[in-house]
């Protein structure tokens, strides 16, 4: 059985969701009281792959809200509870989505084994980031082409290149597409120079300077709010993967020529029959999911029951190759640009 560990978008959404399931004492409680509420198994699914295997899966809500994100001791205790009611329901493998995994690894919970009377054993739990990764590289490969860019020729722009999943970004585009130029942008100047030296090449530069430079721009750091993009600096065309969480680039780079998609996102070959990814805010949240989410699928599908995403930067081109290969054999297809690009359009559908 696979499981999916997730969260609303926010503390109004979350009560939506609670007021639809007819939990109504969360729906009208404050913050403080959903800080102590545990998590809930809300939902329980078959998925059968176009091979003919069938699978069986869970969503446990965490009950965390991206509210609660200053509140320390209340992140970590909403993640390990998570973990905890997964591995008590006999999960064999369960994906960490959304902020569970940020909190996961910025937490350092991996000290955090024993929770009440259980042990928590890591091999049954994935961050799903190799997956993502292997998404997002993807959707550069496909849809830049048909924006008339040429990857031979292209500088492509990692935003959060030293992260667990920009740092696999760079290494399959250094690797496996042969683009013309890599920028390399993060807010910590040590680990880009050791990214840099790994991969022996790409330039180092600012958010600032990177932008006005690059055909495509590869995002897989959360945009502050406060953040504004100078549209009228971009390349024409450019092409703009939203990788981060929450995805909002699309409302700060609106503009004529400049293309977003949702980076990170797949689409299922048929329905699912679940009500998990309505909170989502998917195009199709009977088929559509956090890539995340799909590699815990997958690695039932294959019977790989271990950690195989998990600390920081550990993906290597290998395990891309196979959750990518895996991805493509059990129907799951990568968000990409709409079959006839309109002008002035930004879109995130398949």
């Amino acid at each position: 059985m696979f499981g999916l560990i997730g969260h609303s978008t926010s503390f109004a959404d979350a009560r939506l969701l609670a007021k639809r399931l007819g939990y109504d004492e969360y729906a009208e409680g404050d913050l403080d009281m959903w800080c102590s509420a545990p998590p809930q198994l809300l939902e329980r699914v078959r998925v059968t792959s176009p091979t003919g295997t069938t699978i069986e899966g869970a969503y446990i809500d965490s009950c965390f809200v991206p509210e609660m994100l200053s509140r320390f001791k209340t992140a970590r205790r909403k993640v390990l509870n998570a973990m905890e009611l997964a591995q008590k329901n006999d999960i064999q493998i369960t994906a960490l989505g959304g902020f569970t995994s940020i909190i996961f690894e910025n937490f350092n919970l991996l000290k955090e084994q024993q929770i009440r009377s259980t042990t928590l054993d890591w091999q049954r739990f994935t961050t799903g980031n190799t997956h993502t990764a292997w998404v997002i590289c993807r959707q550069v490969e496909q849809n830049a082409p048909r924006l008339g860019i040429d990857l031979a020729k292209a500088r492509v722009a990692v935003v959060g290149a030293t992260g667990d999943i920009g740092s696999a970004v760079c290494r399959w585009l250094k690797e496996r597409t042969g683009i013309a130029e890599l920028l390399l942008v993060a807010r910590q100047a040590q680990p880009l120079i050791e990214l840099q030296s790994e991969l022996g090449c790409g330039r180092i530069l600012s958010l600032e300077e990177a932008l006005p430079q690059a055909d495509v721009v590869v995002w897989v750091a959360s945009l502050p709010q406060t953040l504004s993009i100078d549209t009228a600096s971009l390349q024409r065309p450019c092409l703009m993967i939203d990788g981060g969480y929450p995805k909002n680039l699309d409302s700060k780079a609106a503009a004529e020529g400049v293309h977003v998609i949702k980076g990170g996102i797949v689409e299922f070959g048929s329905d699912i029959g679940w009500q998990m990814m309505a909170v989502a805010d998917m195009a199709k949240p009977q088929r559509q999911m956090f890539a995340c989410f799909a590699e815990a699928m997958l690695l039932e599908f294959e019977g790989i029951h271990s950690n195989f995403s998990w600390g920081r930067n550990n993906i290597n081109l290998a395990k891309m190759d196979l959750i990518g290969a895996a991805s493509l054999r059990h129907g799951f297809q990568a968000l990409g640009l709409e079959t006839e690009l309109q002008p002035a359009t930004n879109l995130a559908v398949a």
